[in-house]
């Protein structure tokens, strides 16, 4: 009996025993949030935008003499600005209108961005001769390789030549003309054999009025200047009437006279032509022409 009472304490300790061992809590691993940074994009920089305004009346043109060159209406208008006073001098001191110098200067320099005007300050498309002794370079012409002047600078070109037109007998009779008649010695250079083109005179013409070039011989000789336009060409006549009687020509459709403002492309537009094909019809090599000109334009 003693023995039954003895075993059930003993049981009875163990069992306490295993009971008192304390529980171990099984705790999640807690993580630690890093602070949040906020991320930013790098910003882009862009150039503000470039607004381009266009040139009023910057006109494209291709001038061929000594060479083929394309320029826009402010080219030739920077080189009127930049050899206007050469020209004036030269007028007072030669005799040679100025209007006329600054045309020749633009068509046979090409507004000084031709071959020669580059390569050798030719602004007139002077050839060597057989009294040049200065310095020369070749350059296809009217024949290959043909020799002309070459100058230091452009002002040395302007003043040989004034010198090269009072130093021929040839060009006696131009100095006969009044010094602001630019019409007589723009037909004049033409007859005594400046140039081969047939149409340089108007060439010439075309280019002393659209860009007013009369006004600086009458600086020269102390005249008034009125400024070239459709309303002091044709005073007592409306817009409309003239363009009836130039298109007409003395009654002949096939053809047209050259407007104050007309260029070869409102012409072929007017008569539903490729400039192309009116050029082609007018035997014109480049798109200069002048008021009074007649057209073919059928």
């Amino acid at each position: 009996m003693i023995k039954k009472i003895v075993l059930l304490f003993t049981i009875l300790v163990l069992a306490s025993c295993s009971s008192s061992k304390p529980a171990v809590a099984a705790t999640k691993k807690t993580t630690v949030q890093k602070p949040r940074v906020a991320t930013t994009k790098k910003p882009v920089y862009s150039k503000p935008a470039v607004k381009n305004y266009p040139s009023t009346n910057n006109t494209t043109e291709v001038i061929q003499s000594t060479s083929k060159t394309v320029v826009t209406s402010d080219l030739i208008n920077n080189y009127i600005l930049q050899f206007k006073d050469i020209a004036m001098g030269n007028m007072k001191t030669y005799g040679i209108p100025a209007s006329i110098i600054l045309a020749q200067g633009i068509l046979e320099s090409g507004a000084g961005k031709g071959d020669l005007a580059l390569e050798a300050n030719n602004h007139f498309g002077i050839k060597c001769h057989k009294d040049w002794l200065g310095e020369s370079v070749r350059h296809d012409d009217d024949s290959a390789q043909e020799c002309f002047r070459k100058y230091p600078e452009a002002a040395e070109s302007y003043r040989d030549h004034a010198l090269f037109l009072v130093g021929k007998n040839r060009y006696a009779t131009l100095f006969t003309y009044e010094k602001d008649d630019y019409k007589s010695w723009a037909k004049g250079l033409r007859a005594a054999g400046y140039a081969t083109d047939p149409n340089y005179p108007d060439k010439l013409i075309s280019y002393i009025e659209r860009y007013n070039l009369h006004q600086y011989d009458c600086q020269v000789t102390g005249k008034n200047y009125t400024p070239i336009s459709k309303t002091t060409s044709s005073p007592t006549k409306s817009p409309t009437p003239v363009k009836t009687n130039s298109n007409s020509n003395s009654n002949d459709p096939n053809l047209y006279e050259v407007q104050q403002g007309d260029t070869l492309y409102s012409i072929s537009k007017k008569f539903n032509l490729l400039v192309d094909d009116l050029k082609q019809k007018n035997n014109l090599t480049d798109n200069a022409i002048s008021i009074g000109q007649r057209l073919k334009v059928k």
